[in-house]
């Protein structure tokens, strides 16, 4: 794993540690109409082209359900490492 991505794992680890009562949010003004937000206006990751195989059965299952089925693949990938990730983390604080 690149020292970028396990630094970035040992921050956000520590910020899932902190308890959100110790959280100072008194200088944030609160915002209750979020219809103008945008959804992932900032966070673009790079995308790299690869070639996979996959069960026949699993990419009829994915792209049944509509366009955009080389971004669920993405989604489930990207979920799988994330609950990986905080699997790891629990058990490490454990001990």
């Amino acid at each position: 794993m690149k020292a970028r991505a396990k630094k970035q794992i040992r921050e956000i680890a520590s910020l899932v540690a902190f308890p959100d009562d110790k959280i100072n949010t008194s200088d944030i003004r609160e915002l209750r109409d979020w219809s103008g937000a945008v959804v992932g206006k900032f966070y673009r990751p790079i995308k790299e082209p690869v070639t996979i195989r996959l069960d026949a059965d699993v990419l009829a299952w994915l792209k049944s359900q509509g366009r955009g089925y080389q971004t669920r693949i993405n989604y489930l990938l990207r979920r799988a490492m994330l609950l990986t990730n905080l699997r790891h983390w629990r058990r490490k604080t454990r001990r």
